[in-house]
């Protein structure tokens, strides 16, 4: 057989194995180097092993993961989510919908201390969807909105998405989270948008709720102040060069830890959570990373990314039509797989052939984070979905779903945004000053 057959083989085993609910890191380890062992040699194989994961778990540029999800830890364990969601039903609640608006606001503000959907989704989740039932909000709409909005957390900058991205793609990861706060912005916007013609639709889905006064409004928002600080500080630091990446994580994950004991709201107990959550969370990343590495290495013995390549540089079509059959594979993989795995199995072949095409390979990263948001909303998979199942357990799984299809349009009508107006996410990149 040829090597690109080979490769071929070894992707549709690596997806059998991923059905079968292995994990992902070793699986993808395991797939690589018995291609590569099947291309090379047994010893050449057990080398790239050894070597890839001893450089990659010694890695520098992997420290920044760590740093980040500490941050989102901390910021849980003190009570950030909570008074965010305050904050926004302060402004919003008041208003048809406005708890779900408010919810929206306050998963995009958890989103720029925490940089995972789940996490985003299960902390708002926690805190809006008991407010949401009280007030008599329908289940579909009620849950799909947090499902959906939870996805903010890989968007919205820092991201543990865009980090996996930036390593396997060597692009600075800076640029990206620069990259991903206007179609965070857009996006947060564009699911407020969503609520509010599904309530001019049909009023019975969320009533209004009680008024708030300009005290408790100000009063409210001291939970976004401090928000504010953290990200200005990460986000604001990178923009202008005072940090590199791993530096930000470090000082937003040591901001957040100074507000929590300023508050008074971060107990013992809540450290130790935080501690461990991120530990857990930080090891996963970078196991899936290192054994995406190592499967990336068997895709290049095999040229199945250089043969791709060439393929679609030579098709007759012009390469937006290209660039649409990407997201479309990208939003069909989405349904099956999760999206860390989903990415690092593509990435190594996708990306050389973005290059080929002329793309702007942090639009891209943009673009890719997007169309891995359908993913984790999207069935049979949508993790998002199960996270909210676990709050939500009187709510039938399937009721959910049905609740996140209205957003899930909104997704679609951004990424094609993103097409038509590239300049979205790489306008503030090209002004940061490092």
């Amino acid at each position: 057989m040829s090597p690109v057959t080979i490769g071929i083989i070894g992707i549709g085993v690596l997806i059998l194995i991923f059905l079968l609910g292995m994990p992902v890191g070793f699986t993808m380890a395991f797939v690589g180097v018995v291609g590569f062992c099947y291309l090379t040699t047994p010893a050449a194989g057990f080398s790239i092993l050894a070597r890839d994961v001893f450089a990659n778990f010694s890695a520098y540029s992997l420290t920044v993961i760590p740093m980040f999800v500490f941050m989102g830890s901390i910021a849980f364990a003190s009570g950030m989510s909570r008074r965010l969601y305050n904050a926004g039903y302060t402004m919003f609640g008041q208003m048809r919908g406005g708890l779900a608006m408010a919810t929206i606001a306050a998963c995009a503000g958890f989103a720029a201390m925490c940089g995972s959907t789940n996490a985003t989704a299960a902390a708002m989740g926690r805190v809006s969807l008991p407010e949401m039932k009280r007030y008599h909000y329908d289940d579909s709409l009620a849950t799909g909105c947090v499902a959906a909005a939870g996805s903010l957390g890989i968007l919205i900058p820092p991201s543990t998405i865009f980090i996996i991205y930036g390593i396997m793609t060597q692009q600075d990861i800076g640029k990206l989270f620069i990259a991903g706060v206007l179609p965070g912005i857009l996006l947060a916007s564009l699911f407020m948008v969503v609520v509010v013609l599904l309530c001019l639709r049909n009023p019975a889905l969320a009533p209004a709720g009680a008024p708030t006064s300009l005290r408790e409004k100000i009063a409210g928002l001291t939970g976004v102040i401090e928000m504010l600080v953290l990200f200005g500080l990460v986000i604001g630091g990178l923009f202008l060069g005072w940090f590199s990446p791993t530096q930000a994580g470090g000082a937003g994950a040591f901001g957040a830890l100074l507000i929590g004991l300023a508050r008074r709201q971060l107990s013992w107990q809540g450290f130790l959570f935080a501690i461990k959550d991120a530990l857990r969370i930080s090891c996963m990343v970078m196991v899936i990373v290192t054994g995406a590495i190592i499967f990336g290495h068997f895709l290049a013995v095999a040229k199945l990314p250089l043969v791709l390549s060439n393929w679609v540089g030579g098709l007759p079509i012009p390469p937006a039509a290209v660039m649409g059959i990407i997201v479309l594979m990208y939003l069909i993989g989405g349904c099956f797989m999760d999206a860390l795995a989903l990415i690092t199995l593509t990435v190594p072949i996708i990306y050389p052939v973005v290059l080929i095409l002329g793309f702007d390979p942090i639009w891209f990263g943009v673009i890719i984070v997007l169309v891995t948001e359908m993913g984790v909303i999207t069935p049979p998979v949508g993790v998002n979905v199960y996270v909210i199942k676990g709050i939500a357990e009187d709510v039938p799984l399937e009721t959910i779903f049905k609740g996140i299809f209205p957003f899930l349009a909104a997704l679609i009508v951004a990424v094609a945004i993103l097409i038509a107006f590239p300049q979205i996410a790489t306008f503030l990149p090209s002004f940061a000053r490092y």
